[in-house]
């Protein structure tokens, strides 16, 4: 075997690159691991270009000490033994650090143009509505059940542990905060129109009959928290787009 292939040796016995990749090829997982060789290339490339950009000490500094405190690392003793459990030493924790900065700022500058329109295209599935339900196999018995509720002042929770075939029956039928966008289409074209409290039904879902009270209305506003987190997605999007767009050819034979 030549010294230029040889990967690794276990129990003395030596592994070529080849031999690797072919035991991750029989295994399924070759596919990921180049998927994965590929990500961290690109990202380091694209990561050179913002060479320019210089992290400051103190963001560093301050970043550090926000860790070492939610962390419960503030003393230097703990601070230390969590680096050498972690087999790091502190310059390459702060390089680990200036590093992370970098990608933050490289996320920013490929989604900065995009983010608002993405969030009007996701806005479907980030608003979320809280639903209480009724559901019964026969729509004669949901009409019934509607007119106990609303005429007669029954209700709506004794009504679904009763008669509800649903699972959450045992949670008097609440569902809890669920995304818009999940919903059958007949369910969240009525939500649309309802206000909190409001009886919705009898409606037709997978051959089941709902009786729907809206409990809560939670439309997504584009804070802090969620703006980081479509960031991300649509960071990974644009990841994804340029690996697959880039010529690989494996130059080792196994």
């Amino acid at each position: 075997m030549e010294q230029s292939s040889l990967f690794l040796i276990a129990d003395e016995q030596p592994i070529s690159l080849g031999q690797a990749l072919r035991y991750l090829e029989s295994s399924g997982k070759l596919e990921s691991v180049l998927w994965e060789i590929m990500r961290q290339h690109i990202l380091e490339q694209e990561l050179e270009t913002l060479e320019d950009i210089e992290i400051s000490s103190d963001l560093i500094e301050q970043v550090v000490i926000d860790f070492r405190l939610n962390n419960q690392l503030t003393d230097s003793a703990s601070f230390q033994t969590w680096l050498a459990q972690s087999g790091l030493d502190y310059p390459t924790f702060r390089k680990q650090i200036s590093s992370g900065l970098k990608l933050e700022n490289l996320k920013a500058q490929v989604t900065e143009s995009n983010i608002q329109e993405y969030f009007i295209e996701r806005k479907l599935f980030l608003d979320q509505v809280v639903l209480s339900r009724l559901v019964v196999e026969e729509q004669s018995l949901a009409e019934e059940l509607k007119s106990q509720i609303i005429e007669d002042g029954a209700i709506f929770e004794q009504l679904a542990q009763e008669h509800s075939v649903a699972e959450d029956r045992v949670f008097n039928g609440m569902m809890g905060a669920i995304s818009k966008g999940t919903l059958p289409d007949v369910l969240r074209a009525e939500i649309d129109l309802a206000n909190p409290g409001e009886l919705i039904g009898p409606l037709e879902v997978d051959k089941l009959w709902y009786l729907v009270r809206v409990e809560k209305l939670l439309p997504a506003s584009l804070d802090e928290q969620l703006k980081q987190q479509l960031e991300s997605e649509l960071f990974e999007q644009w990841l994804e787009e340029k690996i697959q767009n880039t010529n690989v050819q494996l130059q080792v034979k196994f």
